[in-house]
């Protein structure tokens, strides 16, 4: 009965990337681990196939409306790909099935949702507090473009979203409203274009090491997102998506609330997932 759940929640990620230019992993993920029933690392690796796909969708949009900064693109992207490429290739493999934190003793699942719900702490903060932003008929060329930092933030997003799965759509977006002096909507068409070369090349890493995802299962989920992502940009148009950040932003803190607690009782008592995870993600080579 919660896997029916699971098309609906596809739906709503659609309209929030569309409408928001983020929160597509923020969904994706948990659905997939508590409604599909998948373990949290297999579901890290179909985030990135459907959340990608549904930027790729979402982007065309802004693309089209001139809405995307080509520069920011490249100085953020091209540290991200190189970060996401070895997380996925080198770290994750490494990470052992269980691990040691002091007192405490964690399989390598339960390690990474907790990861991910601390994550989703951090995104809800920028989503809950306003930052300042310029509007687009004040938009010029930044005469100081911070290169340094933004390359650093490519570096960071490209490492999460290699360990989590996640887009990081609501990490992009103020730093290029900070950094790079973009207003609100060239920042979420710039950041929609960086999550799905970031989705894309974390996929593509896990498909060369083996992976052998349920298609049929990935391309009638990520349909449903996209039918979503229609929605959400027929609603930007006439709905400020700043305006309703916030009220997502207190959705995502209690769900990351949420995730942590449940994670802590799974610790506590500890359940088989009902999906084994096929692939060799998570096997270094003998």
């Amino acid at each position: 009965m919660m896997e029916y759940l699971a098309y609906p929640a596809a739906i709503f990620m659609g309209v929030l990337l569309g409408l928001i230019g983020g929160g597509g992993s923020m969904l994706t993920l948990p659905v997939l681990v508590y409604l599909m029933h998948y373990s949290s690392g297999e579901a890290t690796t179909y985030s990135l196939f459907i959340v990608g796909v549904a930027a790729l969708v979402a982007v065309t949009d802004y693309v089209r409306n001139q809405l995307i900064c080509w520069r920011s693109v490249v100085v953020f992207g091209v540290p991200s790909i190189i970060f996401i490429w070895l997380v996925r290739t080198q770290l994750v493999p490494r990470i052992p099935a269980q691990l040691g934190i002091g007192s405490l003793t964690l399989d390598k699942d339960l390690f990474i949702l907790i990861l991910f719900a601390l994550l989703m702490l951090i995104s809800s903060l920028t989503m809950i507090r306003p930052f300042k932003v310029i509007r687009q008929e004040e938009y010029r060329e930044a005469k100081r473009y911070r290169y340094v930092l933004i390359l650093i933030g490519g570096m960071v997003v490209g490492g999460i979203a290699g360990l989590l799965g996640a887009g990081g759509g609501f990490l992009i977006i103020p730093a290029l409203v900070v950094l790079a002096n973009l207003p609100m909507k060239k920042a979420i068409g710039t950041s929609l274009a960086l999550i799905f070369i970031n989705s894309t090349i974390g996929f593509s890493a896990d498909l060369v090491q083996g992976i052998h995802p349920d298609w049929n299962f990935l391309i009638l989920f990520t349909s449903f997102a996209v039918s979503g992502i229609g929605i959400g940009l027929w609603l930007s148009r006439r709905i400020s998506g700043a305006k309703l950040k916030p009220a997502f932003g207190w959705f995502v803190l209690v769900l990351g609330i949420f995730i942590l607690i449940k994670s802590y009782y799974e610790h506590k008592s500890p359940k088989p997932t009902s999906h084994v995870y096929r692939a060799t993600l998570y096997q270094l080579p003998s």
